[in-house]
């Protein structure tokens, strides 16, 4: 496997949304049975089927989200996604530090949302796109010197196409009973895995096994070493795919039927 990755490793106009879509419901916290069956891979900016959404990711904690309605999503927005000219619906941002979120995001974009709020409350984000739906499980993380910032990141959940799609951000602490609870049943989760920055490895591993999610897309990864050493840690339990691509497209039906970690190479939109 890591003879695999060795090898990847060294290879490292937006649709606008239709007016109206109507969102599949997802079993986020009813779970519903579905037919496992493949899971798709294409390139951003293509049409996508419906009931299916493509995740790309750019690089460091940012995937970019599409619909089959035209919708687009930019996680852990830096202000730069690549070459293209790309103006997302929705961009997400956590500040545990600056490569997390930026102070002047592109004003075309109209949907902001901080995984923190300023005035030190947990951000509050219930966003109805029709097609998708946009929600915030707030978590705390750590600062310089062992203090603790309440609420200072946000694991932002989008429920659309029938799944729940998840991405833990700067996560520090394994989630509570009750973070877990709001969280749900994540169908897809984005998950970083540096192995300190964030949360530890042992403890990361033991999040996601718990949250044993369908698929499992790290991030957050800074070379051969961290990665492998999470992937070692989840091949148990998870099927473990690595991909010379770097996006794949997903839908309820394609689920695979055994819980997968699909490693994507990171590239910038161009």
């Amino acid at each position: 496997m890591f003879r695999l990755f060795a090898q990847l490793f060294v290879g490292l106009a937006v649709a606008q949304p239709a007016d109206a879509q109507t969102r599949t419901p997802s079993h986020c916290i009813a779970i519903a049975d579905a037919a496992p069956e493949m899971v798709w891979r294409a390139g951003w900016g293509d049409p996508l089927p419906a009931e299916t959404v493509r995740l790309s990711y750019i690089g460091h904690s940012t995937y970019y989200i599409e619909t089959h309605g035209g919708l687009s999503v930019a996680t852990d927005y830096t202000g730069m996604l690549g070459m293209a000219d790309v103006v997302p619906d929705v961009v997400t941002m956590n500040h545990a530090h600056s490569s997390h979120w930026t102070s002047e995001p592109d004003p075309r974009i109209p949907n902001v949302l901080q995984g923190w709020d300023w005035t030190g409350e947990p951000a509050d984000h219930h966003l109805d796109l029709g097609e998708m739906l946009v929600r915030n499980v707030p978590t705390d993380i750590r600062r310089p010197g062992g203090a603790v910032e309440a609420a200072g990141n946000s694991i932002f959940v989008f429920e659309v196409a029938g799944l729940c799609i998840g991405h833990l951000g700067h996560l520090h602490h394994e989630p509570t009973p009750e973070q877990y609870a709001a969280l749900g049943r994540l169908d897809v989760v984005m998950v970083p895995v540096d192995g300190g920055m964030t949360l530890d490895l042992p403890t990361m591993i033991r999040v996601v096994k718990r949250l044993r999610s369908s698929i499992v897309l790290p991030m957050h990864w800074f070379g051969a070493g961290t990665l492998s050493a999470f992937l070692s840690g989840m091949e148990d339990e998870f099927v473990i795919e690595l991909r010379e691509e770097t996006s794949l497209e997903v839908s309820l039906a394609s689920l695979p039927s055994r819980p997968t970690v699909i490693v994507l190479m990171p590239r910038p939109l161009q």
